[in-house]
């Protein structure tokens, strides 16, 4: 397998990609909401990658988990002009849609199996990534009732607590499995992947009703908190410190 880090080049559409940009495209022209043509034109994308322009995007990760809302930014990018700028921004930076649609009508628009896969990368990368953030708040306050103002090693304390190792063993144990280089930083493709590693990680390593347990923290955080900030620009060149 390819290290995330590896040089690409732009590579050509599919026909079904080609295809999903006309109907976004001839969809809006028609006079079909934009959100409601951008939803339906993610349902005729097949490219589970790609590299555009100059920028790799990876929609698909382990065949399992689509983040609908890279691609969705990906393909806003290519009907500029014809999409109002107040329901871009407040879409892509704030996750704020312009209609509220159910959870049936956005399954029906998508489809099945991309729906699936939507809520794969939900559990096993947004709201895993809660999980880590509900538990760090619970350390933070255990040690402020202590009287322990520091805040150093939260993350591999809530680490412990979650997978039994410490962030950086993960790490390690991550990279080893896929065959990446060792590297200081983690750019963000690399880090949804190793989110949703852990999330099977701790499917694997915990018992049911920890398993449970946490999930319903993560959730019960995302209800209080809101989803934590999306990792925008999948292929760019912000990077993140694991340590």
């Amino acid at each position: 397998m390819n290290n995330p880090e590896s040089d690409t080049i732009d590579t050509l559409l599919t026909l079904p990609d080609e295809a999903a940009i006309r109907h976004l495209r001839s969809a809006i022209g028609a006079g079909t909401h934009w959100y409601v043509a951008l939803l339906e034109a993610i349902g005729l994308w097949s490219s589970g990658e790609e590299t555009f322009p100059g920028y790799h995007y990876r929609y698909l990760i382990d065949g399992e988990a689509f983040d609908w809302q890279l691609l969705a930014e990906r393909l806003i990018e290519t009907v500029n002009g014809l999409v109002p700028e107040n329901e871009r921004y407040a879409f892509l930076l704030n996750n704020q849609p312009p209609l509220d649609i159910t959870k049936d009508e956005f399954r029906g628009y998508m489809g099945d199996t991309r729906y699936r896969q939507h809520l794969n990368f939900h559990y096993g990368v947004t709201v895993e990534r809660a999980l880590v953030l509900a538990v760090k708040d619970e350390i933070r306050k255990e040690r402020q009732v202590a009287g322990y103002i520091r805040d150093k090693d939260t993350v591999d304390e809530a680490f412990r607590r979650i997978y039994g190792e410490t962030e950086s063993a993960l790490v390690t144990q991550f990279r080893k499995e896929r065959r990446y280089r060792r590297l200081k930083s983690m750019s963000l493709d690399e880090l949804k992947e190793f989110t949703y590693w852990l999330f099977k990680y701790r499917l694997k390593h915990s018992d049911k009703e920890k398993v449970a347990s946490d999930t319903r923290k993560a959730i019960e955080w995302v209800n209080r908190n809101g989803l934590p900030v999306r990792l925008q620009n999948s292929g760019k060149t912000v990077t993140i410190d694991p340590q």
